[in-house]
C-alpha cells in the first residue's frame, strides 16, 4: 500500500506544479530561479557601488570570470551556462544598475562610460584584481570598453554577440527602431514578452509560465526607463571601432549566425581589429548563445582559455 501512495504522490506532482504556475506565479518564478542557481552552484550576494546596489550570483572555484548581461536582461542570463563553468572558474554575474534586481535611479545616466566605471567599482569592491571578463550584447559593449580602458584589469575577454561596433547596428530591427521607435527589447506590456523571446533566440527556449510572466511584468514596468537607456546607449555611447586596437587581452568573439538584434558580420570586423582575438560563428543560434547552446558555448570558452592566442 505504501508504494501505491508514493506512486500517486509522484503522479500528482506535475498537476500541483501546473496549478501553482497559475495560482502563485511570483512564488513559482522565484522557485525556478532558485533551482537553476542551485544546480549551477551559485549563491545570491549583493555589492554596493556609489548610488546603487548590485546583486550578483557567485559560485565555483578558480580564477574569477565576471559576466555582464545585455540590455533588458539580468544576471540569470548566465545561470544555465554557469554550471558548466564553475568546476574550472569562479563565476560572478552582477545585475547592472537599472536592470534585474539592481537599483533604478531615474536621474542617473546609464550610457556605456557610466556602466564601465560602475563595473570597475564592483570589481574593486569584491577585491578580484585582474579578471576574465565576459559580456553579452550591451554587456559585451561594456566589457570591451572596460578592457580598452583598463587593460591591466582584464586577463581575457569573452564577447557574445556584442554591441559596440557601428556595423553591428545595421539590422532590420534596429533600422526599424530608428524609423519608428519600436523595438522588441522594449516591452510595453507583459504580454509582449513573447515577442522579445522570439527576437533574441533562433529557437525559443523552454520557459515556465510563471517565470515568463514575472520577466514580462518587470520589463513592462521598466519600459520608460529602458527606453531612455536604449537611447543613451545609441546616442551617447560612441562606437568602439577606433578603440578595439587598445584591447590587449586575448579575446574570444562569439556570434550566432541567426542573430536578428545585432549584425553577425560585425564579428569579423571586430576580429580584424582586436589584436589577440579569435572568432566563433555558431550555426542555428540567435542573439544569446549562452542560453541557446550552453554546452558548446562553454566548451569553446574553456578551450580558448586553455590555448589563448
Amino acid at each position: 500500500m505504501s508504494w501505491i501512495v508514493v506512486a500517486v504522490a509522484i503522479a500528482a506532482v506535475p498537476a500541483v506544479v501546473g496549478a501553482l504556475e497559475f495560482l502563485a506565479p511570483a512564488w513559482m518564478a522565484r522557485r525556478w530561479l532558485a533551482l537553476e542557481r542551485r544546480r549551477a552552484g551559485l549563491r545570491l550576494r549583493c555589492a554596493q557601488v556609489p548610488g546603487f546596489s548590485m546583486p550578483y550570483l557567485d559560485g565555483g572555484q578558480g580564477e574569477p570570470l565576471v559576466l555582464v548581461h545585455g540590455f533588458g536582461a539580468d544576471k540569470d542570463n548566465f545561470t544555465r551556462i554557469a554550471r558548466l563553468l564553475t568546476p574550472r572558474l569562479r563565476v560572478i554575474a552582477p545585475d547592472l544598475p537599472g536592470f534585474g534586481e539592481a537599483t533604478r535611479e531615474p536621474a542617473a545616466r546609464y550610457h556605456i562610460d557610466a556602466q564601465v566605471e560602475r563595473l570597475r567599482a564592483f570589481i574593486d569592491q569584491l577585491g578580484l584584481g585582474a579578471v576574465h571578463l565576459g559580456g553579452s550584447s550591451m554587456g559585451g559593449f561594456i566589457a570591451a570598453q572596460f578592457a580598452a580602458t583598463h587593460p591591466d584589469a582584464v586577463r581575457s575577454l569573452w564577447l557574445l554577440d556584442a554591441a559596440g561596433a557601428a556595423m553591428a547596428r545595421d539590422t532590420e530591427l534596429i533600422n526599424r527602431y530608428v524609423a519608428t521607435g519600436e523595438m522588441p527589447l522594449l516591452v510595453r506590456r507583459a504580454a509582449d514578452y513573447g515577442a522579445l523571446l522570439a527576437a533574441v533566440t533562433y529557437r525559443r527556449p523552454l520557459l515556465p509560465h510563471s517565470l515568463r510572466l514575472a520577466l514580462g511584468r518587470r520589463a513592462a514596468a521598466d519600459y520608460a526607463l529602458h527606453s531612455r537607456i536604449f537611447r543613451e546607449i545609441g546616442v551617447e555611447s560612441p562606437p568602439l571601432d577606433e578603440r578595439y586596437a587598445a584591447i590587449r587581452a586575448p579575446t574570444l568573439i562569439v556570434w550566432g549566425r541567426e542573430d536578428r538584434i545585432l549584425n553577425p558580420a560585425a564579428g569579423e570586423f571586430m576580429r580584424a581589429r582586436v589584436p589577440r582575438s579569435r572568432l566563433r560563428l555558431m550555426d542555428a543560434t540567435g542573439h544569446l548563445p549562452m542560453i541557446e547552446r550552453p554546452a558548446a558555448t562553454a566548451a569553446d570558452l574553456l578551450a580558448f582559455l586553455a590555448d589563448p592566442p
